[in-house]
């Protein structure tokens, strides 16, 4: 297994993994309010790879048998001009998609998307990583926290 950067021969793969990742959010969604819209498969993945574009990201692949197996992305954004005021302001990375498929879990290959991500984090000289994980996703709150991550906030609907 080998981890690389983005390269846009892949921007299918990188579709099917964020619609495999959807389609787990609604299945396991509570509250009934996520959706596959029927232009999911062919926006959203431009929509993340543009975020990533402005804001100084990166979009990594777990390439395993010539297949993409898992992604990440991440960017590093800026901060308004009235941040300090109610924040210290350090410099952060926020990690905006994780996604192993199904069939490649428990490999250790989200360990190392992760990794990858942190140490572009750090050569950014972003002080601490953000993550955002649904609630209901169980499985990811406990990889998150096998990984030294821990909640800060917590929004209420």
């Amino acid at each position: 297994m080998k981890i690389i950067e983005y390269e846009d021969k892949y921007l299918d793969n990188i579709r099917k993994l964020l619609t495999e990742l959807e389609e787990y959010i609604v299945s396991i969604d509570e509250d009934k309010l996520d959706q596959v819209h029927p232009d999911y498969y062919e926006k959203m993945a431009l929509i993340d790879l543009e975020d990533i574009n402005k804001n100084n990201g990166k979009c990594y692949l777990a390439i395993e048998n010539n297949q993409v197996v898992g992604l990440i992305m991440g960017i590093v954004p800026s901060y308004s001009k009235f941040d300090y005021l109610d924040y210290l302001c350090p410099k952060r990375g926020i990690i905006t998609e994780l996604i192993v498929t199904k069939k490649a879990q428990q490999k250790g290959i989200g360990e190392k998307l992760i990794n990858k991500l942190e140490n572009y984090f750090k050569d950014n000289n972003c002080e601490y990583v953000l993550v955002d994980v649904f609630a209901y996703n169980n499985s990811g709150i406990k990889f998150y926290n096998k990984n030294g991550y821990h909640p800060r906030m917590i929004c209420n609907i």
